[in-house]
This record gives C-alpha cells, structure tokens and sequence, in this order.
C-alpha cells in the first residue's frame, strides 16, 4: 500500500462526485438497509475504484455510497472485507484511509455479532466498549506504517467516549436496548467450537465477530474517532449449542436493524 495508491482511489472517488463527507459509515451482515435512508444516493462499485479489494462474500454487496443523511454528508461501505475472504489485513483497512483522505471526521461501524455474555439476547444492540484482537496480527504490522502516522498507537480507549455517551443518551431517549460490552475479533469463517466459546468467556468478551477490529485500530492511527455497534445474531452457550443456521443469523440481523438505523441516523444528527 502506497500514498499514491489511495491519491488514486481518491482522485476517482472525487471524480464521481464524493466531495467532502463528513461521516463514514461501514455496514456489516445483513446491515445493508441503511443506504435507503440516504438522499441524493451517487454510488462507485468496489470493482471501478482503483486499488479497491473486492467483498466476495454473497450476502455483501460491494460499493461506496455518498451523499446527505440526517442534513450530514456521508459516505458508506455496503459491504466490508474479512481475513475470511483471504485479504491482509491492508487490504481490509484500505476502504478506511480512502474515507479518511476524502475528508470524513467520523467513522460509524456497525457489525453482525453472537452474544457469549448469556444475559444477552439475539436481537440485542451491544455498543462495543472495548475490544480483544484475535485475529493474530495487525493491521499497522507492515514496513512503511511510519509513512502513515506514528507506528505505535495507543488503545487505551479506542472507541470515541463522547459519541459512545451520547448513543446511549439516545438509545434511552427512544427507549431501545442498548447492550454495552467487548467485542472478541476472531478469523473465521467457521463459527467457533464450545471449548472456544469458553475461552472467549474467561477472558472477558462479551460477543465475538469477524470484523470490525482492524478497522478501529487503523481509525486510531488516523486519530479519527470511531463508535462501533454490533446487532447480536446468535447466542453462544457452550452447554446448549445449537448449529448455526447463517438464513437465520440475517433475518435476525434484519430485524434488528431498523434499530441501529435510528440510534446512527439520530446520532449523526446530534454530533
């Protein structure tokens, strides 16, 4: 990955008409119905961006979305990129440093997630607190890191407190369940064994998801502020577990998602 390189995506993206979004948005599993809500919608499909990967996953579609949400410009990835998928993790983080060149202040992140904290439920929103990296390297882990900001990034309190607070101000507000806990990142793609569950238990995660991870920590090494927010899918209870049905983990991620559309577009308005 070069300067260079995202100048490219950049140029293009500006080109088609991305100017200056405040905000940016990135949609996990089954989470795609946010763009509905966006006025003046222009779109750049991963395939024509420059040094864009590709979301082969089939429930992900692949494009940048811009234009106003809640009178804010924004711009949104309607698909993301996993280890899963055979991406480094440069690769997944890419999408972030292009949002982050075009201009935006912010970055929301929304995931499909299971509950390993059994008093949660599916359903459940769970603002992300904090987070546990298993996913056995990092995204900042390559030679020229230093051309990009500092190499070695503090993450003391990775996710943005004051829009953390005021979230949950809202979710009050509107009288939606918002679960707070830490989000286990794992490699996937398969689900993970009871003895895993266990593990993931012990040391103190609250849900556990594919995602998400090394794109916060390369928005803390852009010093953007960053809030994330899993839809919890599935509940892992390692004495009854049940085989997971991935049908069912999207209609549960569907119907929780008018939600998260309402806490994000309300807290885009108010920050």
């Amino acid at each position: 990955m070069t300067q260079e390189q995202i100048n490219d995506s950049v140029a293009f993206l500006k080109d088609k008409g991305f100017e200056q979004p405040e905000i940016g948005i990135i949609l996990g599993t089954g989470l795609g119905r946010l763009v509905d809500e966006i006025e003046d919608a222009v779109e750049a499909h991963y395939h024509n961006i420059p040094f864009f990967p590709l979301a082969t996953v089939e429930f992900h579609t692949g494009k940048l979305i811009y234009g106003t949400l809640s009178g804010k410009k924004v711009v949104v990835m309607q698909g993301r990129f996993h280890l899963y998928e055979g991406y480094n993790l440069q690769d997944i983080t890419y999408s972030v440093r292009v949002m982050r060149e075009l201009g935006i202040q912010k970055l929301f992140i929304s995931n499909a997630a299971g509950a390993v904290n059994l008093n949660f439920k599916k359903g459940d929103l769970m603002l992300i607190d904090d987070h546990i990296n298993i996913q056995g390297s990092s995204p900042l882990a390559f030679k020229n890191v230093s051309d990009f900001g500092d190499r070695f990034v503090d993450m003391a309190a990775p996710y943005d407190q004051e829009m953390c607070s005021k979230i949950e101000q809202i979710a009050v507000k509107k009288g939606i369940t918002l679960r707070k806990g830490v989000y286990a990142a794992v490699v996937g793609p398969q689900l993970e064994t009871r003895a895993e569950y266990r593990m993931l238990k012990i040391i103190g995660a609250d849900a556990v998801g594919m995602s998400t991870v090394p794109e916060v920590i390369v928005a803390n090494h852009l010093r953007l502020p960053v809030i994330a927010v899993s839809v919890l899918t599935d509940e892992c209870d390692p004495d009854n577990l049940a085989a997971v049905d991935i049908k069912e983990i999207l209609e549960i991620a569907d119907k929780a998602e008018p939600k998260m559309i309402e806490l994000f577009k309300a807290l885009i308005k108010d920050i």
